[in-house]
């Protein structure tokens, strides 16, 4: 039997103060549509914007019209097990499935925004498949260079099945990425934060400064002290699962 979903009241506070709901579960009314003209159609989401160590990961995934993959949810509303489970199936039950990455040295270079896009870019074009319409998360579009339809959706990993889907893949292959890198920065713990600013994280830099892996150009790494630069580690930046 499978893992269950998790249940949780899906509750946002917006930028005035007001708190909304959610649907519990996404649905398919952004997708429908195209699929009813037979297009195909990819759900884009990423995480690790808001960390202070690591890449940020996109995800694209492209769901069939014909059949429905129950449980799938926002990935916040999701434990590891359930994520990890989900993701599993995934692979055997999306159309297609790709990831992109933006190194923490390309977002030092370049800035956030820039480097979401690469990394956009990057996870849109590995797909095996050619969508035919883009939903992405969030309320800009960060595939500004691609010739399909592209629609944002603010809380899209709440309301569209496709987003829920590629938050729940680019969840899964960051927290993999950064869990195999604790071994070589142990001080970090980044098998635990991922690299977001916890209070473990946060007591490694004060002792020890940042390491090669951190987002050096963002406060407060940048006060800190003086990596050390006798250690490398850049993920590969895009492929297919």
């Amino acid at each position: 039997m499978g893992l269950r979903a998790v249940h949780r009241r899906n509750v946002v506070t917006t930028a005035k103060g007001r708190r909304i709901r959610l649907p519990d579960v996404p649905g398919i009314t952004h997708e429908q549509p195209w699929w009813d003209d037979g297009a195909l159609v990819a759900g884009v989401d990423e995480v690790g914007r808001g960390a202070w160590a690591g890449p940020v990961t996109f995800a694209a995934v492209v769901l069939p019209s014909d059949r429905r993959m129950y449980k799938l949810r926002d990935s916040k509303m999701l434990d590891a097990p359930r994520r990890e489970e989900l993701t599993a199936r995934l692979e055997s039950f999306a159309l297609g499935i790709s990831i992109g990455h933006a190194t923490n040295t390309e977002i030092d270079a370049m800035g956030m925004s820039d480097a979401m896009r690469l990394a956009a870019s990057r996870a849109v074009s590995a797909l095996p498949v050619r969508p035919d319409v883009f939903l992405v998360d969030g309320n800009w579009n960060m595939l500004p260079g691609v010739v399909q339809p592209v629609t944002t959706i603010v809380h899209g990993d709440a309301r569209s099945a496709s987003i829920a889907a590629a938050s729940i893949v680019a969840k899964v292959t960051r927290d993999a990425l950064m869990r195999s890198v604790c071994p070589t920065y142990p001080r970090y713990v980044f098998s635990s934060n991922k690299g977001y600013p916890s209070p473990p994280h946060v007591a490694a830099l004060d002792d020890h400064g940042p390491c090669v892996l951190h987002r050096h150009t963002w406060e407060p790494i940048r006060s800190r002290t003086t990596p050390r630069l006798d250690l490398q580690f850049d993920p590969p930046t895009d492929g297919r699962r």
